[in-house]
């Protein structure tokens, strides 16, 4: 039997459908100790893929909205470029 991981998006706007994000996991026998263990582990590690998913759809999806607003402006476009970077500003 396989179990899903599963986050839905819905958008605040009609305009926008919603998106669901699924991984899949195996799940575990009920009386095995070892594979309970197993399935944790394999839980604990699709929790910050469908999160690292989602963050990635949102980004993408405020990015989006902001070209479509006009509120993309040069100052923001460089910093985005330089995040994480020293920026010496003469």
């Amino acid at each position: 039997m396989s179990l899903h991981l599963t986050a839905t998006y819905t958008s605040p706007t009609p305009s926008h459908p919603s998106h669901t994000f699924s991984h899949s996991i195996a799940a575990p026998p009920p009386t095995s100790v070892p594979a309970k263990s197993a399935f944790l582990a394999d839980l604990r590690a699709r929790v910050p893929a469908l999160q690292s998913d989602i963050n990635a759809f949102l980004t993408a999806r405020m990015d989006d909205d902001k070209r479509a607003a006009g509120q993309v402006d040069e100052k923001e476009s460089q910093e985005e470029e330089n995040y994480g970077e020293e920026v010496v500003e003469a």
